[in-house]
């Protein structure tokens, strides 16, 4: 068993948790050397609560999860770093898995680790459909890595051919993203603008292929190919939001070439 604290940074972005940020940095309490906490002007008592656990707090204005990530990150010193965000938790089995990660010596240990997310949702835990494994890459070697991805779709990048090298631990890391089907539906708002970006900067207009199709296609892969059914209602809630959602922001492209017509 390797010694702790490890030589390890914990990365961690804020703006208003206080309730989550007190779950996650139990869960991984005395693993790390140092929590880096990045907060973009908090009005609850997330900053302290930081502070309760030893964690460097800077603030940053936003901006945008990938970017405010990369702050994070640069502040980090140890070798290696652990990224979470607030809502997420550490379960037991994940913590094991950690500590055997870093019993490898150093040389031989691979430049990340991914981990598989499981939501927490309408009563229960996810465990099918679209919302499950959800790997993510979140333990890695720090001077390899840096944020890419989209602007809400952002991923750690491994410098190279690193990727090729990595593990997949054992364990879940706990996932408290939505209260309730009305928070969900909150923090869908901003999606569809994001995406209609994304489409117009590849030259790529409205398509009734796309928009009848591809809700279709979600639906049935997170319900039908992926078991979301096992889940019980949530399992069907997921699925139809899912599709409800593709079909709204590849609504958002017709909607786009409407309004420029009738300018």
């Amino acid at each position: 068993m390797p010694g702790l604290p490890l030589p390890l940074s914990i990365s961690i972005i804020s703006l208003n948790e206080e309730g989550n940020l007190r779950r996650c940095l139990e869960s991984v309490k005395g693993l790390a050397q140092e929590i880096v906490v990045v907060d973009s002007g908090s009005k609850d008592r997330t900053c302290e609560v930081a502070a309760e656990f030893g964690a460097k707090v800077v603030h940053q204005d936003w901006l945008g999860h990938r970017d405010q990530k990369n702050v994070a990150l640069k502040l980090c010193t140890q070798p290696w770093v652990l990224a979470l965000d607030c809502d997420e938790a550490f379960s037991d089995d994940l913590r094991a898995s950690v500590l055997a990660f870093f019993d490898k010596p150093d040389a031989d240990r691979p430049p990340g680790a991914w981990m598989n997310r499981r939501t927490w949702f309408m009563g229960r835990w996810i465990t099918h459909g679209d919302w499950y494994p959800d790997a993510k890459l979140r333990i890695f070697r720090r001077e390899l890595a840096h944020w890419g991805g989209s602007p809400e779709h952002d991923k750690i990048v491994l410098q190279g051919e690193e990727d090729r090298r990595t593990i997949h631990l054992r364990g879940d890391l706990l996932h408290y993203s939505f209260r309730d089907t009305n928070h969900f539906l909150t923090k869908q708002a901003g999606y569809a603008d994001v995406f209609l970006q994304r489409e117009l900067a590849k030259n790529l207009g409205f398509s009734w292929m796309k928009v009848i199709a591809r809700p279709i296609w979600r639906f049935f892969r997170s319900y039908v190919l992926r078991l979301g059914f096992l889940d019980g209602f949530p399992g069907l809630w997921i699925a139809v939001a899912t599709g409800f959602f593709t079909f709204q922001r590849y609504s958002r492209t017709y909607e786009h070439s409407a309004g420029k017509s009738g300018s």
